[in-house]
């Protein structure tokens, strides 16, 4: 799947949308990716995580025995891109700020972990997701996601694979360009929730 096409996947399910939004990494950003409009259709969904899937043996020496995505955001494509890859899915989540496995979750030190993304821009998420994995005495290979918005730019501590790269401006907050500035901030992610 090339990176147009992944785009008009998100152009089809509405999901990419135009205005000034605050990202979960705090950025500010004219473009937005509204995954959960894109994980509403499973069909949809679908074709992205099988294509995701797809890339990520394509380009790993190593077999993953597990997926851990973190949530609120991962949860559907990890779980999606683990239907396709025949392994187990899990997540981390917040507990008193820190991501963790919960519910009964566990890895064992001889997992080989593949954590599944949505969307990357800085990579915080990514590193707090697998400083949670380490933590677990588990090997985290490394990362997919379905788009890097850093253009590649962003180090996530491993390798990161995406299925496309979508290079779009993100600007401190004190320092917008005018045309963004004039535009009331929208803040439409999941950072904080869970």
């Amino acid at each position: 799947m090339t990176r147009d096409e992944v785009l008009e996947e998100f152009r089809g399910a509405g999901a990419l949308l135009e205005g000034h939004f605050i990202l979960s990494s705090g950025l500010r950003s004219p473009v937005f990716l509204q995954k959960a409009r894109v994980f509403s259709e499973p069909a949809r969904t679908e074709r992205l995580c099988k294509a995701l899937a797809e890339k990520v043996r394509a380009e790993l020496d190593i077999e993953p025995t597990v997926i851990v995505s973190p949530a609120v955001g991962g949860i559907v494509p990890g779980y999606e891109t683990a239907r396709h890859m025949g392994l187990k899915a899990l997540y981390v989540e917040r507990q008193d700020g820190e991501f963790t496995l919960r519910r009964g979750f566990e890895l064992s030190s001889d997992d080989k972990v593949l954590v599944i993304e949505d969307i990357v821009t800085t990579g915080l998420s990514s590193r707090e997701c697998i400083e949670a994995i380490n933590a677990t005495g588990a090997t985290v290979i490394a990362e997919g996601c379905l788009v890097d918005r850093s253009g590649g730019e962003a180090d996530v501590g491993v390798p990161l694979i995406s299925l496309a790269q979508y290079k779009v401006p993100a600007y401190e907050a004190d320092k917008l360009p005018p045309e963004l500035a004039a535009i009331p901030a929208i803040k439409p992610g999941s950072r904080g929730l869970a």
